[in-house]
């Protein structure tokens, strides 16, 4: 093993903001932002021991950096890293994924080092481009992919999506057995020590972390763990301290356990697509996002470059399918589609979609074998014949709640039945109105019936509105979105609660037979309504099975001063 130095360099700041640089291998350096003070991490959980952002500087006959830091460690890591090297002597700059307390400074780098190559999958690309706007050299990896920096280092790629970002790529130093995680295996501590030396001190925060971020998407977290158990790892460097390296086997075996044990009790879909063909990997992430407001997991898996058994593995374990359609001249994903077909059992739920790519598997007769072979159809086929619009997404994302909200029906009706009865019964007791809360963004638009609104500020003036995470116009609802919220007038509310109560397949125009006009804010205004507020989203509280969404009302309308608002009174709390 490479013997380690004593901290080199600590530059400290007023804000209890440190950063320090120790040589982890050879040619290796890791330079540490540690935040001693920091309580909250996004709104995912509380920190009591602050955290720490691990950044990684390879030298070989050519230079790697890999990851960044938080965007508050601006000054300070840019000082140290200028100090270590001159930035333009940086040949790549690996993004272990996009998540800004580790990308906060790419920009920055780009600027130092202008011709630098940027390394990551190609979502963490994408996803960039989008980030810093302006044009940058890249390099796309996929998952055994070599990347050799010389001097023995070659770096070799593992796709490690979800955990817990969708572009996450985890790397591999050949010649220090040195493995680079960024989240995965880490946790919020800061201190002192570069490594897990005391384990009973960290266990507690390493289990904390686990539950919060990998716990979610177990599955993957066992995809992963399979595609790095052959590794001879000498040291894990995660992006959140400390670096491992007593411990490995012990660490890694209880995210093994940790994530059998809960992938035991999920609920899989499991959708599949084709990389770099039509628009396959962009509608079924669509549909990937509808179902996971289900509280499904889901798991994407590229047929033209997945091992056969563990597409095989998947789909015995997962409850429903949606496959994008492969081209029918891709021989392994053709081969992939075989395998489904042989390893699928009745009663799965399946969704077929078309790739748009231009040679495509034809959808119907695929869609008959399925059928043949007992599996139900969670949503109608859905065809590409031209360039997906928002329409398009928002029919996918919709098929994707479908195929959840069925998968999930059982565990929904044991969840209000387990509800005590005197409680309901005093929920149920508290009495609402009816109202229409109505949307459009770009050149799609959506409706849904609420009852639990009310007033929640005077100044400015505010209306609070709980909004279902499965709810299609959840899409819609987001901070800066604007919609329309419709008060029904009691005795004339009937008829537009029947209609905006009804299962709408996905895509369908949910106005259709109903007259409107546009809002201010180009939201439909229901003709037939009370009264109508155009509102702003300012908030969103993460509220269970339900986003709270704060609103400031910009303008509004009485279209009868003498009528009531349309009362809503239950008998019992565990329903609408």
């Amino acid at each position: 093993m490479v013997a380690l130095t004593q901290l080199t360099q600590v530059i400290p700041n007023p804000g209890r903001l440190t950063v320090e640089t120790v040589e982890i291998a050879s040619q290796t350096t890791a330079i540490r932002c540690l935040d001693w003070d920091r309580e909250r991490f996004d709104i995912e959980f509380g920190l009591r021991n602050g955290t720490t952002y691990n950044s990684f500087l390879i030298q070989g006959e050519k230079v790697a950096l890999v990851d960044t830091s938080h965007r508050k460690f601006e000054e300070l890591y840019l000082e140290i890293l200028i100090g270590l090297i001159d930035p333009t002597k940086i040949d790549y700059l690996i993004i272990s994924h996009t998540e800004p307390d580790h990308s906060g400074l790419v920009k920055n780098i780009l600027q130092l080092a202008p011709s630098i190559t940027v390394v990551g999958a190609k979502v963490a690309i994408q996803f960039l481009e989008n980030m810093v706007h302006q044009p940058f050299k890249s390099m796309q990896v996929k998952s055994g992919e070599l990347l050799d920096l010389g001097d023995g280092h070659k770096l070799e790629f593992i796709s490690a999506p979800n955990l817990h970002w969708p572009d996450t790529i985890l790397t591999y130093d050949q010649k220090t057995c040195t493995l680079y995680t960024c989240d995965v295996f880490g946790m919020h501590y800061c201190d002192d020590h570069t490594y897990d030396e005391n384990i009973t001190l960290i266990e507690e925060d390493f289990k904390y972390y686990y539950d919060c971020l990998m716990g979610p998407n177990a599955r993957s977290v066992l995809t992963a763990l399979k595609r790095i158990e052959n590794l001879e790892i000498g040291t894990v460097a995660t992006g959140h301290r400390p670096l491992l390296q007593h411990y490995i086997s012990e660490w890694l075996g209880r995210y093994q356990n940790w994530s059998l044990e809960q992938a035991k009790t999920e609920t899989l879909v499991a959708v599949f697509y084709v990389e770099d063909y039509g628009y396959s990997e962009h509608l079924v992430r669509a549909i990937a996002d509808g179902c996971a407001k289900t509280g499904v997991v889901v798991e994407l898996v590229a047929l033209n470059s997945a091992e056969p058994q563990e597409v095989r593995e998947l789909v015995a374990q997962a409850s429903g399918l949606v496959i994008g359609m492969p081209a029918q001249s891709s021989v392994m994903a053709q081969a992939g589609l075989s395998i489904i077909l042989a390893a699928v059992h009745k009663k799965q739920a399946i969704g077929l979609l078309e790739s748009g790519g231009g040679e495509d598997e034809p959808i119907y007769p695929l869609r008959n074998k399925f059928q043949e072979l007992g599996l139900i159809e969670a949503f109608p086929p859905i065809l590409i014949k031209e360039t997906p619009t928002q329409a398009t997404e928002q029919l996918c994302d919709e098929a994707g709640t479908d195929i959840g909200q069925w998968l999930t029906r059982d565990r929904t009706i044991k969840q209000i039945k387990s509800i005590n009865t005197e409680l309901e019964k005093a929920l149920g007791r508290i009495t609402t109105g009816l109202y229409i809360i109505t949307a459009k963004k770009g050149e799609i638009q959506s409706a849904m019936l609420a009852s639990w609104v009310t007033q929640a500020s005077l100044e400015p003036l505010g209306v609070a509105i709980a909004v279902s995470k499965d709810r299609a116009i959840e899409a819609l609802m987001h901070v800066g979105d604007r919609f329309v919220l419709n008060v029904l007038e009691e005795g004339k509310y009937q008829g537009l609660m029947k209609h905006f109560l009804k299962r709408f397949a996905p895509g369908a125009d949910r106005f259709a037979g109903v007259k409107t006009y546009p809002a201010t804010n180009e939201s439909p205004v229901l003709a037939e309504a009370l009264a109508y507020m155009e509102c702003e989203i300012t908030s969103r509280m993460d509220c269970g099975d339900h986003w709270v969404i704060y609103s400031t009302v910009q303008t509004g309308r009485v279209a009868n001063l003498h009528a009531l608002t349309a009362a809503h009174h239950r008998k019992i709390g565990n329903h609408y």
